[in-house]
């Protein structure tokens, strides 16, 4: 092995264990800071005198430095390797949301937000490539369904600490002690999170290309992201737009009642994560998962204008759950793709990731001007029909390996052989 990528079977079984958890830690922290801006908006608005335009544009800016740094960041591990780039950002993300803290207009508030999602897109397939190294093909699955879950932990807390400090302390501080968290995790992370290969010297920018055409290219990635553009939708608008639909559908309903259905999501999704790991492992095919729990998450988001207080309690439930089976297995297929699970896979991810952010926020606007120029029960009967259509182009994405752990690493090794090609 000449770069990261590889499993680690050589790894200590408790430095695996200190890197895994400081990742994890890393990946809540990270999510902290998707939501924080988001629980403290109001603050914010009043503030800075931003309108609601203006903050959506706040929230929008983050989206859209998350989504066009996906590549870079797959590319730029490519280049010097998960670890390096996994660190960098933690310092990159973490400086851009202390920065933002003393954001004196909305507009520097919204460049500032923009940097750091680019920050965060330098974090997310880099980091997550970085677990999935230390751990042999077979086994991974539940620790990529925990990074995961991660999060969801993150974003919970949050929604939650963010809104709370936002009131004692004020809408500054929310941000700024979000930025402090990554600087700190940033500063412990290298001595705790070890090199896949003692350290490898970057590649030159041919080589680079070279290197990347395969991942950039693979008709089996393209394949498994455009089929999931439409249920990273429906997921998105169930958290995001659900409080607006009770607002004006249930208007009975206080703002708490509203506000704890998507929490309930975003919480059972802790759950989720790990139980889509382990079932990807248990020698399936893959696709059949990912087309199965699609199937019924797209019928639930078809539900959610038809049920009562209580069913949508069980349904959001189950949609959390779903949502976290779904995305482990999705992350967890690429790296038995022939051209990303190894080195690429940073790349791959990140690739993936782009596609779903961009095209899945376009229809996340659809979404909002049915629901607008029509109504919100077919705008959710809109968003469950995106969600199904693409799913059988699952059929495409061929190629990929299953492995399965006959013995599961104890001192640092394993027995696991990749298996049949699906």
């Amino acid at each position: 092995m000449d770069r990261e990528g590889e499993p680690l079977t050589e790894i200590d079984p408790t430095a695996r264990r200190a890197a895994s958890s400081t990742l994890l830690f890393a990946r809540a922290i990270y999510a902290f800071n998707w939501y924080n801006v988001g629980a403290v908006l109001p603050l914010v608005g009043s503030a800075l005198g931003a309108t609601t335009v203006d903050l959506g544009i706040v929230l929008g800016a983050f989206l859209a430095g998350a989504g066009i740094f996906q590549v870079p960041a797959g590319m730029a591990a490519l280049r010097w390797g998960n670890r390096n780039v996994t660190l960098a950002s933690l310092f990159l993300m973490g400086g851009f949301c202390l920065a933002s803290a003393f954001s004196p207009n909305w507009i520097v508030l919204a460049l500032l937000r923009f940097g750091a999602g680019a920050g965060a897109a330098f974090f997310f397939a880099p980091a997550l490539g970085l677990v999935a190294s230390y751990y042999p093909a077979g086994t991974r699955g539940p620790i990529i369904g925990l990074y995961n879950s991660g999060f969801s932990l993150g974003s919970g807390v949050g929604l939650f600490a963010g809104a709370f400090v936002g009131a004692e302390l004020g809408w500054a501080w929310a941000l700024g002690i979000g930025g402090l968290a990554l600087l700190g995790s940033g500063a412990i992370a290298p001595f705790l999170v070890p090199h896949a290969d003692g350290g490898s010297p970057p590649r030159d920018l041919r080589t680079l290309w070279v290197a990347s055409r395969p991942v950039l290219r693979s008709r089996a990635l393209w394949a498994l992201a455009l089929s999931f553009i439409g249920l990273w939708s429906a997921f998105y608008v169930a958290a995001q737009y659900f409080v607006q639909y009770a607002h004006d559908v249930h208007a009975g309903w206080s703002l708490t009642v509203a506000a704890g259905l998507p929490t309930i999501m975003i919480a059972v999704e802790i759950l989720g994560g790990p139980l889509g790991g382990w079932l990807a492992e248990r020698g399936r095919d893959m696709r059949w998962l990912l087309g199965g729990f699609g199937v019924v998450a797209a019928g639930a988001i078809m539900l959610i204008p038809f049920g009562t207080l209580p069913e949508l309690v069980v349904l959001f439930a189950g949609l959390g759950l779903l949502d976290g089976i779904i995305w482990a297995v999705l992350y967890l297929l690429p790296t038995y793709l022939p051209e990303t699970e190894g080195e690429g896979l940073a790349l791959g991810l990140g690739l993936l990731n782009a596609i779903n952010i961009f095209g899945g926020s376009g229809l996340a606007v659809a979404f909002a001007y049915v629901a607008t120029y029509s109504n919100f029960t077919n705008a959710w009967l809109f968003a469950g029909l995106l969600a199904l259509l693409p799913l059988p182009l699952l059929l495409i994405v061929t190629g990929h390996r299953h492995a399965r752990a006959d013995v599961l690493p104890t001192g640092g090794s394993s027995t696991a052989r990749p298996g049949p090609r699906a």
